[in-house]
């Protein structure tokens, strides 16, 4: 009877303890590119070139991707599916785009887990030839889920976001030409 009682106690306290952890997080990055506004923009708002720069996209190159309407244009949805645990299956969507400025995205997680998110990406000018990237991710994780909370998403989830950045970064300064933002 004690070993139940010993189970259950260990069993309830994470259950409890999910029921004051916050539901909602908040994650964004930024880096600075050194590229016009306008060719930052036009580049990020064509989703299949996420591909290109994301670490989520990396950690699988054999994923399969299925691609539904006009890339670049709200409504577009880009699907993966993938073996590898910590990718999993999903989709995202181009929910809004204000040209230039910002694209507002909604990703939809299947597998291993259920569960949405919003995430964005906004391009701000410094100067004629400078650009502010950011992106971000709120989500809510529900009870009792919402326990992973305490492990530090912030870090987790901006690590990765870093990475993407930097890729991005890399990317963008390292092309001669503007006609590669197009190529989808």
């Amino acid at each position: 009877m004690l070993i139940i009682e010993i189970v259950l106690i260990i069993v309830a306290i994470p259950l409890v303890m999910a029921l004051f952890v916050k539901k909602t997080y908040t994650v964004e990055r930024e880096i600075m590119v050194t590229r016009p506004q306008h060719v930052v923009f036009n580049y990020l708002k064509y989703l299949k070139n996420l591909d290109k720069f994301s670490k989520w996209a990396a950690m699988d190159p054999n994923m399969k991707k299925e691609y539904r309407g006009t890339d670049g244009t709200v409504g577009f949805v880009s699907a993966w599916e993938s073996q590898n645990k910590n990718v999993g299956k999903g989709e995202q969507e181009i929910k809004k785009i204000i040209e230039g400025r910002r694209i507002d995205f909604e990703l939809r997680f299947i597998k291993p887990f259920a569960g949405v998110a919003k995430a964005y990406m906004t391009t701000d000018q410094m100067s004629k030839n400078e650009t502010i990237v950011n992106w971000g991710v709120d989500s809510k994780m529900n009870y009792p889920m919402n326990l992973m909370l305490l492990f530090n998403m912030e870090k987790m989830i901006g690590n990765d976001l870093s990475t993407g950045l930097t890729n991005l970064k890399n990317q963008l300064e390292n092309k001669e030409s503007d006609e590669w933002r197009y190529n989808n």
